[in-house]
C-alpha cells in the first residue's frame, strides 16, 4: 500500500536553527535522544543537586503512580508526603521511595484524603495533584452528560481547597480531564474557580497536549496554578509546530528504541474481535470496519464504540491516550498486531525505565493511564521553578503569551483526514480482494438447539438456570425466517412474527435478503429474547457484524433498522404483550423519558411504568435511569435499543434500577 506524506505543517519540518528543546539538551550535555525523557529528568536533578537553592517542600495529594512526583521531583521539589487512597497504588510508591530509588526519602501515606488531617508542623510550599477524573471524562458525557459534581468523585476538589487553605501553600499544581470546563454547563467549572480563589489563589489555566512536550502519546489534560503572589504564564510547547524552532513531535516508535525486551509478548488478540486487528491500518481503530469508512463488510456501526476500541498505535506518530480502564479489545495495541507489553507503555508514558510498577498487568495499566506524563510535569514544574520560585535554571524558558492559541486541534482534524484516506486505500485493497460473505441463491435451512439462561448466555450447551429452545432456520435472498418454540412441541401457528427491515433511506442494508421473520409457536417471553438472539448468532455467522446493535446503530442517532411485531387472533395475554410491540417499533425507545411520558406512549397507567421496565430487563432489554447512570435526571428512564441487548458481560447487567421512590 502507498504510504502517504503527511503536510509540511504537520510533520514539523523546521529549520537550521536550534530549537528551544535543542538547547535544553545541549546545556543538560544530553547528546543521545534515545530515552530522552530519563536522561532529561536525571540532568536535571543532577544539576540541581549541584546549586544552593532551598528545598521547595511540596505535598503530593491523589498520587496514584506517581506521575506528577516524578516530574516535580525531578525538578527539584522535595516531595515529603504522598497521600493516595488505593493501596495497590502506595505499594508502586513504597517501592520507589526508598533509598537509592527514584522518588528517595518521600513519604507515602494510604489514606483518603476526607480522612487526612496534616499534623500542625508540617510546612510545604507547594501542592500537587489531580482528584480522579471519571465523572468529568469522556464515558461520562457519552452516557447522556456529565455527573460532574453530582457524583462524589467530583467534589474530592473540595478537600484539595481545604489543605490549600489549611497550610497556605506559595502555590499549587492541579490536572484534570478538559470535560470539567464543560460539566453542568459550565457550573462546575466556575464553582472550582471560585473555590480556589476563595481559599486565596490567582488561578491561571490551560489545555495542554502532551505530545507538544516530548511525550509519545497525545493527551489533552487541563492544568490550573494557582499563586497566592506574582504571575505565571505556561510554557511554550517544546515539541511540534507550536514550539520555538518547530521540534519534531516525538514518535511511538522512536519512544521505543533501546526498550527491555525481556517481557514476554503475548502474540495476537484472542476473542471475538481478536481477528479484525490484522487488517487495521495503523492509526485507526474499530471504524474501519464501518459503512460510513467504506468496509465491503461492516462489522461495526459508526460511533457505536470508544475511540480506542481496536485502536492500532502508527509508528510514525505519538500514540493516542493510554487508558487507565478498559476491556479486551482496548488500545492502543502496537502496530506489530498485539498488545505492548508494561515496558513499552511505561516508555510511552516517559515513565523512567527504573520506575517499578508493582501489580499485576492491569494494575500496572490502571496507574500507567490514571498518571500525568512525567515529561510533560517536569516542563510545568521548570517553569514553577523559573517563574514562581526564582531559581535560575542553565537554559531560557519560553512563556506562551495568555491570549496566544494552541493548535493541536486544528492538527488532529487534519490527522482524521489522513487516516480516512489510509483506511481507503486499505480497502480498496480489500473489495479487489473480497472474502465473500453472501447467501448463495436458494433456501439455506437448518435447524438447531440453544440454550438460554437467566444472564441471558445463548449456548449451545444445557447450562444450570437454561431454557431449552429449538430454533429452526430458512434463509434465502428474499426472507430470513427464524422460527422458535419451547421444548419438543411442534406447533403449526405463529403466536405472534416480528418483521425486521431496513428503515427508509438505509440503503446499505447488510443482509443479502430483503427482510428477516422471527416466528413464535408459543407466547412465551423467553422465545421473544431468544428469536432476537438467534438473528444476533446468525447475524454474527454469516456477515461477520458484531452484533444487532452494529446492525441498527449506535441509539444516539437514527436507526438503520425496524421492528413490526404482531400477534396471530385476538391476544388474550399480559400488557407486556402490547409494551414489547410498541418498543420493537421503536416507540419510547432512545430518548430520556419521564413515567408519565412512557406512559402516555404506551396506553398505560404511570403507577405501572416501573414495573414494566422492570419486566423488560428481565426480558433483556437495556433500561437506564438515574440509578444506573448517574448522568440521567432523576425521574428519567432511557431504553437505547427497541431489542433485547443484554448479555452476560454488560455491565448494566450488574446494575439496578432501583425502587420506584429513588
Amino acid at each position: 500500500m502507498k504510504q502517504l506524506s503527511l503536510p509540511l505543517d504537520f510533520t514539523n519540518s523546521h529549520s537550521q536553527e536550534a530549537t528551544w528543546f535543542q538547547e535544553i539538551l545541549e546545556a543538560l550535555k544530553i547528546k543521545d535522544k534515545s530515552v530522552f525523557p530519563d536522561k532529561f529528568g536525571l540532568s536535571i536533578r543532577q544539576w540541581l543537586d549541584k546549586q544552593n537553592y532551598a528545598p521547595i517542600k511540596t505535598l503530593s495529594l491523589f498520587s496514584g503512580g506517581g506521575g506528577l512526583d516524578i516530574a516535580f521531583h525531578d525538578a527539584g521539589f522535595d516531595i515529603v508526603q504522598m497521600v493516595e487512597l488505593e493501596d495497590k497504588y502506595v505499594k508502586t510508591l513504597e517501592k520507589n521511595s526508598i533509598s537509592g530509588k527514584w522518588l528517595e526519602n518521600s513519604q507515602p501515606i494510604c489514606i483518603d484524603i476526607k480522612d487526612f488531617f496534616p499534623s500542625t508542623d508540617l510546612q510545604v510550599d507547594f501542592i500537587i495533584g489531580g482528584p480522579p477524573c471519571q465523572s468529568f471524562s469522556a464515558a461520562g458525557r457519552r452516557a447522556a452528560g456529565v455527573s460532574g459534581t453530582n457524583d462524589s468523585r467530583g467534589t474530592l476538589f473540595k478537600e484539595y481547597v481545604r489543605l490549600l487553605k489549611k497550610l497556605q501553600p506559595k502555590g499549587f499544581l492541579f490536572e484534570n480531564v478538559y470535560g470539567i470546563i464543560g460539566s453542568q454547563k459550565g457550573k462546575d467549572w466556575q464553582a472550582i474557580q471560585d473555590a480556589f480563589k476563595n481559599a486565596g489563589y490567582k488561578i491561571y489555566f490551560r489545555i495542554l497536549d502532551a505530545a507538544d512536550y516530548g511525550v509519545p502519546q497525545h493527551r489533552e489534560r487541563l492544568f490550573i496554578v494557582g499563586l497566592k503572589e506574582g504571575n505565571y504564564l505556561f510554557p511554550y510547547p517544546t515539541h511540534g509546530p507550536d514550539s520555538p524552532g518547530q521540534e519534531p513531535l516525538i514518535t511511538a516508535k522512536d519512544a521505543l528504541i533501546k526498550v527491555d525486551t525481556s517481557e514476554s509478548i503475548e502474540e495476537g488478540i484472542n476473542g471475538k474481535y481478536g481477528h479484525l486487528l490484522n487488517d487495521i491500518p495503523p492509526g485507526l481503530n474499530y471504524s474501519f470496519y464501518t459503512e460510513e469508512m467504506g468496509h465491503p463488510n461492516p462489522v461495526f456501526s459508526w460511533r457505536s464504540k470508544f475511540s480506542d476500541f481496536l485502536y492500532k498505535a502508527d509508528p510514525k506518530m505519538p500514540v493516542r491516550t493510554i487508558k487507565a480502564q478498559g476491556g479486551q479489545y482496548t488500545g492502543p495495541f502496537s502496530w506489530e498486531n498485539r498488545k505492548f507489553t508494561i515496558a513499552e507503555l511505561k516508555r510511552l508514558q516517559t515513565i523512567p525505565d527504573a520506575y517499578e510498577i508493582v501489580g499485576n498487568r492491569q494494575v500496572c495499566i490502571e496507574q500507567i493511564g490514571n498518571s500525568v506524563p512525567p515529561q510533560l510535569g517536569r516542563i510545568l514544574a521548570l517553569s514553577i521553578l523559573d517563574s514562581v520560585m526564582a531559581v535560575a535554571l542553565p537554559f531560557p524558558m519560553h512563556y506562551l503569551p495568555e491570549n496566544k492559541q494552541l493548535g493541536f486541534r486544528r492538527r488532529k482534524r487534519q490527522l482524521t483526514k489522513i487516516y480516512a484516506q489510509k483506511a481507503k486505500e486499505r480497502i480498496i485493497f480489500l473489495n479487489k480482494n473480497p472474502k465473500s460473505i453472501l447467501i448463495k441463491k436458494g433456501a439455506t435451512k437448518e435447524q438447531v438447539v440453544r440454550y438460554l439462561s437467566d444472564d441471558f448466555t445463548w449456548s449451545k450447551h444445557q447450562l444450570s438456570q437454561s431454557t431449552k429452545i429449538n430454533i429452526e432456520y430458512e434463509l434465502n435472498d428474499n426472507c430470513w425466517v427464524i422460527i422458535a418454540q419451547s421444548a419438543e412441541i411442534q406447533e403449526n401457528q405463529n403466536e405472534f412474527v416480528i418483521d425486521v427491515l431496513p428503515c427508509w433511506g438505509n440503503e446499505n442494508w447488510v443482509l443479502e435478503t430483503d427482510k428477516v421473520k422471527l416466528c413464535a409457536k408459543q407466547l412465551d417471553i423467553h422465545l421473544f429474547t431468544a428469536l432476537w438472539k438467534a438473528f444476533e448468532e446468525k447475524l454474527l455467522e454469516i456477515t461477520g457484524m458484531a452484533d444487532l446493535v452494529q446492525l441498527s446503530g449506535y441509539y444516539q442517532y437514527s436507526p438503520k433498522i425496524t421492528g413490526i411485531m404482531n400477534f396471530e387472533g385476538e391476544l388474550k395475554a399480559d400488557i407486556l404483550w402490547r409494551i414489547l410491540q410498541s418498543s420493537v417499533r421503536g416507540i419510547g425507545v432512545a430518548k430520556q423519558l419521564s413515567a408519565s411520558e412512557l406512559a402516555s406512549l404506551w396506553g398505560v397507567a404511570p403507577k405501572n411504568i416501573f414495573s414494566y421496565l422492570q419486566s423488560l430487563r428481565s426480558i433483556g432489554y437495556e433500561v437506564r435511569n438515574h440509578n444506573t447512570n448517574s448522568q440521567i435526571p432523576q425521574g428519567k428512564y432511557l431504553i437505547p435499543y427497541a431489542f433485547p441487548t443484554l448479555t452476560p458481560r454488560s455491565v448494566q447487567l450488574r446494575k439496578t434500577l432501583g425502587n420506584i421512590n429513588e
